[in-house]
């Protein structure tokens, strides 16, 4: 096994939280080391351009520039702040989720703002670029402001507060104060912020739109019932942790998850690995 096959092997055996950040990690020190020892200005072959022109070119960009950071300390505070989220949606959801709920908020951030530049392009200076986690992070982070508002938490490990405040403090931080500086930024911010909450909303009431072949899947049990009993039994189980998870996480919804008694945190934690 070559060097290459090995970096592979171990990063294919991380979880995906731990790929996302080295992806980012890669991305940035490809762009500062390698670079620079090169010569060359990766950031237009990365970052998302934000003129029609530009764009129909680098159309590869509004999937690469939310891994893609220039400034050290942009990507520090964007992969703290993306593992401090990732834990919490990590203890409700598992993480099966995650890169979908990256991806698609990083999307939904980067299209709000080439959108706006395409209509109002003096507002966004002189072609320029966007780049960074953050509309995908804060995509992230809304799914379980939405979802479960009243999880409590413990910022720099003393200061106790609700969730959704934690979230509502970030949303104002990052992108409410001063949206005059860096607005192509803070308007991805928002639009990735946007997508999180429309899927927590539909999470919430019961529609996961991440699993675009849920009818199929009910379809193929209704199948399988009447001709072997362990796939009906296994099935059956399946239905049964399932509906088990969903009891738990209403619950959560509308008391919080500390309303949950260590047994039930427990099964939470176990049911949420398998999803």
């Amino acid at each position: 096994m070559n060097f290459l096959q090995r970096i592979k092997t171990t990063f294919q055996k991380q979880g995906i939280l731990t790929q996302i950040i080295i992806a980012n990690v890669a991305v940035f020190l490809t762009v500062n080391v390698v670079g620079n020892l090169s010569h060359l200005r990766l950031l237009p072959y990365l970052a998302l351009p934000l003129s029609a022109e530009e764009f129909l070119f680098h159309f590869w960009t509004i999937f690469t520039y939310m891994f893609t950071h220039e400034n050290l300390g942009h990507i520090f505070w964007n992969m703290i702040l993306f593992y401090f989220m990732s834990q919490i949606f990590f203890t409700i959801m598992g993480q099966k989720k995650l890169l979908y709920l990256y991806v698609m908020s990083g999307l939904a951030g980067g299209l709000l703002v080439l959108l706006l530049a395409l209509f109002f392009p003096a507002s966004f200076g002189n072609k320029p670029l966007l780049l960074g986690a953050s509309a995908s992070v804060l995509g992230v982070g809304a799914v379980m402001a939405v979802y479960s508002p009243r999880y409590r938490i413990y910022l720099f490990g003393v200061i106790e507060m609700e969730y959704r405040l934690f979230y509502i403090i970030t949303i104002v931080v990052s992108t409410i104060i001063d949206l005059s500086v860096n607005t192509g930024g803070k308007i991805a911010h928002i639009g990735g912020a946007v997508f999180g909450l429309l899927y927590g909303y539909n999470l919430k009431q019961g529609n996961d739109i991440s699993n675009f072949s849920l009818k199929l899947k009910k379809k193929s049990k209704l199948k399988v019932v009447s001709k072997n009993y362990e796939t009906s039994s296994s099935a059956e189980s399946t239905v049964s942790e399932e509906q088990r998870m969903n009891s738990l996480l209403d619950k959560i919804s509308k008391s919080g998850y500390d309303s949950l008694t260590k047994k039930e945190k427990d099964e939470l934690f176990k049911l949420s690995q398998k999803k």
